[in-house]
């Protein structure tokens, strides 16, 4: 499996990029052809004691599942990944992050 993740820094208007994730942009993440499963939330928190002091670095995460590296390439360079990728600039004002990675499984 690889993960898409999406770190999003404060905006310059939180209601505002709220209100556009969930009208706009998250409709058009549900007609992405790609992701076995996405979420999404923003309810990030710090933990206590950590290095950041306890205020959270980020304002909203987003995380994709995908079945491996070439379906997830496959969906970010689709036309629909490419319009995905270019809304982004409608309400992240704050930026963002955006990381990939195969996911390991842990046992014991």
């Amino acid at each position: 499996m690889h993960k898409l993740v999406v770190l999003y820094s404060e905006p310059a208007d939180p209601d505002h990029f709220r209100h556009y994730y969930v009208t706009n942009h998250l409709p058009l993440v549900r007609n992405w052809t790609g992701p076995l499963a996405w979420r999404y939330s923003f309810d990030v928190a710090a933990i206590e004691g950590t290095a950041t002091g306890g205020e959270a670095p980020y304002f909203a995460v987003f995380e994709a599942d995908f079945a491996d590296a070439a379906a997830m390439d496959a969906a970010l360079t689709s036309p629909h990944g490419e319009r995905l990728a270019a809304d982004v600039a409608n309400y992240a004002t704050g930026g963002a992050v955006i990381i990939r990675y195969p996911v390991q499984d842990g046992t014991g």
